[in-house]
């Protein structure tokens, strides 16, 4: 079951994240349950497989600013990262595919926490 402590082990900014949502213990939770679920990660792999750069930071930008918005930091860092890479239009897809494993292997561990 999602909680706010195991949020706080997992390396959420708890603190920060519960502030933008007016200290809603719930609506904060019911947010992070959301966000596990959304399946843009999965788009953003077969954008970069194809190698579509400008769909690649569109979707990568669009996560960046829903991880951000709820302080999960370790989501949010690999993601900030390929979104920089992809910003100027040439990036590495190597690189990009490095970083955004990275973010679904934090993804998947914070799809363990609500697992009720």
């Amino acid at each position: 079951m999602l909680t706010i402590d195991r949020l706080k082990d997992f390396g959420a900014n708890t603190a920060e994240g519960l502030g933008r949502c007016m200290n809603m213990e719930d609506f904060y939770l019911s947010l992070v349950k959301k966000a596990t679920a959304d399946n843009k990660t999965e788009k953003l792999r077969l954008q970069l497989y194809d190698r579509d750069i400008n769909a690649a930071f569109e979707t990568a930008h669009a996560l960046k600013g829903m991880f951000a918005n709820l302080s999960l930091d370790p989501l949010t860092r690999p993601i900030s990262e390929l979104t920089e890479l992809l910003r100027g239009g040439d990036a590495d897809v190597d690189e990009c595919t490095a970083l955004l494993k990275e973010a679904e292997k934090q993804l998947e561990a914070l799809r363990s926490l609500c697992v009720d």
